[in-house]
């Protein structure tokens, strides 16, 4: 059995830094007047650090038994207690230090290639000082992209300014990013920021990388248009140019056309003058997932799903190939009714919370699957038994991410296009989608007959008639947003 006793081995390598004896070399830290030298141990130092190691490699103690000595006037004395501390004892302490100097460690451990160290304080600062993090952002992001050792880092300032560009922009100047604090940024999905300003942002930063260009494109030559292509070209392709308005491709990139790739911009061309035009490239990326409002707090679906609803709705663009990947048409409010994780799987807490109220959409979440399914009803719900007519549809999305192969299915009969009745929950025809209790079971069970069979809508809105489990469901009334 091996026993190990770290704390008190840990105890004396400290003792050591205290050493007269048995010391081998100085190490002379800071700039004057702030300058101190420590006495420290060769074989430690080249075990801990390999920067030292290398560096004492190339300065071997002489013939004479001099001294190695080593100066390190980028750190400062207190810093240097610090990591000197960490190296002999594993002991890191930051309790009495303010958060700045917290960074001027990070940045020192870096210098010396104490990996263990740099992880751990990007960790500290990321989870104990985020707000300070937030009140000073020019400086983390400045220190946290100036080494490719501190990812944590990077990965936090790329996540924050995604979440809170308007507040970035305004501290920070967005045309001094580094390119590869750019780029990360614009590729996320969840930037919220509208198309036009992303493109708009990255025309303004590729002139402040080219300031010999003027900002008016019509006066650029084919060199300037060049110069400037290559600057961008690894921002280009993250712009998603199929999100944007008409209005916005013709006024603000039209004028550019010559940075984008010619198959690129002929489908864009081609995509707002033909509905029925599908370009070859199917790997289109879907309009970024923007958090908005008062739209819509769903457990279901994003506003992406939420933006292609309204459409078939308003019935706009409902025949484009490419309506999914424009900019979002949100012009409801989404009133949560129900949801079944809060207010139970019954059909009688539906009829309770869903009756008599009209302009209704619920959406399903399978279980184990990521399938999701609805329908829209713009007349009301009733428990009495019997019959109703309404121009209704019922859709289908493979999942949340994947939208082009979303269904859409309008009433085929208008006699009988679905029941009422006090043991179903939402039922669109009488099985094209259906949610229900068997008889045997009371109404206030949760529901055990979930259905979707094609009778009175156009298509089938899943591939199986099989029956399905409720992961999640929620049902919403609409209203129009007050401009």
């Amino acid at each position: 059995m091996s026993i190990q006793f770290f704390p008190k081995l840990s105890q004396n390598f400290v003792e050591l830094l205290d050493d007269d004896e048995y010391y081998d070399i100085t190490i002379e830290v800071g700039e004057d007047p702030n300058v101190k030298i420590f006495r420290a141990h060769t074989g430690i130092l080249c075990y801990r650090s390999p920067y030292l190691r290398r560096y004492l490699a190339s300065n071997k103690k002489n013939n004479d038994n001099v001294l190695a000595h080593i100066k390190l006037p980028n750190i400062s004395p207190d810093t240097f207690q610090i990591i000197l501390k960490y190296i002999y004892g594993g002991i890191v302490s930051l309790n009495e230090n303010d958060t700045s100097d917290i960074f001027k460690i990070l940045v020192a451990a870096d210098v010396l290639h104490l990996n263990e160290m740099v992880d751990y304080l990007q960790k500290y600062l990321i989870e104990n000082k985020t707000e300070w993090i937030e009140q000073h952002f020019e400086l983390t992001h400045r220190i946290g992209f100036q080494s490719n050792n501190f990812s944590e880092l990077q990965e936090f300032c790329v996540d924050f300014m995604a979440k809170s560009p308007e507040k970035i922009f305004k501290s920070l100047d967005f045309t001094s990013l580094p390119e590869k604090s750019l780029v990360p940024l614009i590729k996320r999905d969840d930037l919220q920021m509208k198309e036009i300003e992303i493109w708009e942002h990255v025309l303004k930063w590729g002139l402040a990388q080219n300031q010999t260009l003027i900002s008016d494109p019509d006066t650029w030559t084919d060199d300037d248009f060049k110069m400037m292509e290559n600057t961008l070209q690894n921002c280009l392709p993250l712009i998603r140019f199929f999100s944007l308005s008409s209005k916005e491709f013709l006024h603000k990139v039209s004028p550019y056309k010559k940075l984008l790739n010619h198959q690129t911009y002929k489908d864009l061309l081609n995509s707002y003058m033909d509905p029925d035009f599908e370009p070859d490239n199917i790997n289109i990326p879907l309009p970024r997932n923007l958090k908005i409002n008062g739209i819509i707090d769903s457990n279901i679906v994003n506003l992406n799903i939420v933006s292609i609803v309204s459409r078939w709705i308003d019935k706009v663009d409902i025949n484009n190939k490419l309506a999914h990947l424009r900019e979002l048409y949100l012009p409801y409010k989404f009133n949560l009714l129900l949801r079944g994780s809060r207010d139970g799987f019954s059909p009688y807490k539906f009829h309770e919370l869903c009756d008599d109220k009209p302009n209704t959409v619920t959406f399903i979440k399978v279980k184990g699957t990521e399938e999701i399914l609805g329908g829209y009803n713009p007349s009301i719900w009733k428990s009495s038994s019997g019959l109703s007519q309404s121009c209704s549809f019922i859709f289908s999305f493979k999942n949340k991410d994947k939208l082009d192969d979303s269904i859409l299915s309008h009433v085929n009969n208008m006699n009988n296009v679905y029941y009422h009745y006090d043991r179903f929950g939402p039922l669109f025809g009488s099985s094209d989608l259906k949610l229900s209790v068997t008889v045997k079971h009371s109404v206030s069970s949760s529901y055990n007959s979930n259905i979707c069979k094609q009778e009175y809508y156009e298509k089938k809105i899943r591939d199986t008639e099989d029956k399905f489990i409720i992961e999640e469901y929620e049902v919403f009334q609409i209203n129009k947003k007050l401009i």
